[in-house]
């Protein structure tokens, strides 16, 4: 029961130290991932999709908007007014500029169309007349009758093979500021579309535009949000659907929304030039993988951790259990099992000598005249004795034999596979080897005999039986003068 009740308790304790470290790792894990969350999101909020906002704004000026800027400085070229103005005379000149235009600027088309003669100009020469009754030329009047200075479309260009293009068309006004026609240069979808790829495989994130009625204008190759195309209208997109309650004029925020079991960060921005807003959004997830991933391998290390604590408390637990029943058990002076030690040993092997019919002899040995020695010599001097009458015992005997320090001057020996016989002839080694052993303590020679007792194990015998008939051999052995051996079976013979 008190066995049972320290391993219970050593099992308790290790559980105790596992939910004690386990919890303060965790805490301090989770505590550290938290902190970091939050100022990894306040630096996404605030700091960093701002100014990807702006880099992305200055990117887009440098390559969106300069097409805008290329139309209005064609709007306002001195040669392209004078041209209309003084008749439209020579076409070819009006082809060369665009042409030049288109080369210089690396623009995919640039055009011309003129209100008095309605003829559609562009850098391979004249391309048709414009017709009010024809759709394709509907963006020509619109543009006519439009207070803005220009507009920003995708229409098909009937010039190229009618593939889908990026125009800005740019109202022309003479010096008396009327409308004399359109002009202005295009990209291709595709070109612009590479553009916001650019964008988002540059900055890691999501990147499309939106017009001031919520759809969305342009996005990457992937689509939008939710992989929402060109056209489709955020009220379509239950996530942003709110958020264009928020963006009733021109203006910019931060934002925070959920999609698809996504937290997602938004930078919203305007853009004037194009009339158009820039979202840059990023994905919560991606934003704190780093740290998610630190997270782990700190949980991993914690544990790592506290099984080797674990370990190295169970190791040197169980090695302080060991030497307290080392302890227990051993005779601390001879460094022989103690009678406690000499039980756990015996019982079984008697148990199991009497199962498989084997001799065994026990031998109960007492040193003579011991309390005159330490009276004589003091306790010190016996306790040499003790010690070298100890090994010489030792010397004596087998491995497999059992030697055990009785109390003090009496040893017990259980000698395996040995009849009375043969254990008295390793009786009388040990005696002799007692008697002309001189032990010396202080430069003081010290000498002693002993009485040695014998008992061979019988079937119906106990440990405590076979012990109490060496006991009495050992007596007589006494009672006849010390020195000698006796066998317990000859003398109840």
């Amino acid at each position: 029961m008190p066995f049972r009740s320290a391993i219970n308790s050593q099992q308790s304790l290790l559980l105790t130290l596992v939910i004690l470290l386990g919890s303060g790792f965790l805490a301090t894990s989770l505590l550290s991932y938290y902190s970091s969350r939050a100022s990894i999101r306040d630096n996404i909020i605030n700091t960093e999709l701002p100014l990807t906002s702006d880099t992305v704004y200055s990117e887009i000026q440098k390559d969106l908007v300069r097409p805008v800027l290329i139309s209005s400085m064609m709007a306002r070229d001195t040669f392209m007014r004078d041209w209309v103005v003084e008749g439209e005379r020579n076409p070819e000149q009006m082809t060369r500029y665009l042409k030049e235009v288109m080369e210089h600027y690396g623009t995919y088309t640039s055009f011309f169309v003129s209100d008095s003669s309605l003829t559609y100009y562009q850098a391979k020469g004249v391309l048709k007349k414009i017709d009010a009754r024809e759709p394709r030329d509907v963006w020509y009047y619109r543009v006519r009758d439009m207070a803005a200075p220009y507009e920003i479309n995708v229409d098909p260009d009937m010039a190229n093979k009618d593939n889908l293009t990026f125009f800005i068309n740019y109202k022309v006004l003479d010096y008396s500021n009327k409308f004399i026609g359109a002009t202005g240069v295009g990209l291709t979808v595709d070109a612009v579309v590479t553009l916001i790829d650019r964008y988002q495989q540059r900055y890691q994130r999501s990147v499309y535009f939106v017009d001031t009625f919520g759809r969305i204008v342009l996005t990457g190759a992937d689509g939008g949000p939710s992989g929402a195309l060109a056209g489709q209208s955020l009220r379509k997109l239950p996530s942003l659907n709110d958020l264009l309650k928020k963006l009733p004029k021109p203006q910019s925020g931060t934002y925070e929304y959920s999609s698809e079991g996504h937290n997602h960060f938004l930078n919203v921005r305007f853009i004037p030039e194009l009339n158009w807003y820039l979202f840059v959004d990023k994905r919560e997830d991606t934003a704190l993988y780093d740290i998610r991933q630190s997270l782990y391998v700190n949980l991993l290390i914690c544990l790592i951790v506290t099984l080797v604590v674990v370990w190295l408390l169970h190791q040197l637990i169980n090695r302080f259990k060991h030497k307290i029943e080392a302890q227990a058990t051993l005779d601390a002076l001879t460094g022989l099992p103690n009678r406690r030690g000499f039980d756990m040993l015996a019982s079984k092997t008697v148990k199991d000598t009497q199962r498989e019919a084997k001799p065994l002899t026990a031998m109960l040995l007492d040193l003579d005249h011991f309390k005159k020695l330490n009276d004589t010599h003091g306790h010190l001097a016996g306790d040499q004795v003790l010690a070298g009458f100890s090994e010489d015992l030792k010397s004596c005997l087998r491995q497999s034999d059992i030697i055990c320090r009785w109390g003090g001057e009496e040893f017990i020996i259980l000698l395996k596979n040995s009849d009375s016989r043969g254990a008295r002839r390793i009786a009388e080694k040990i005696r002799l080897l007692a008697e002309q052993h001189t032990y010396v303590f202080s430069n003081h020679p010290l000498q002693v005999t002993v009485s040695i007792g014998l008992a061979e194990l019988r079937s119906e015998d106990t440990l405590q039986t076979l012990i109490a008939r060496a006991d009495r051999a050992l007596y007589a052995a006494k009672l006849h003068g010390r020195n000698q051996v006796c066998i317990e079976e000859a003398l109840s013979a």
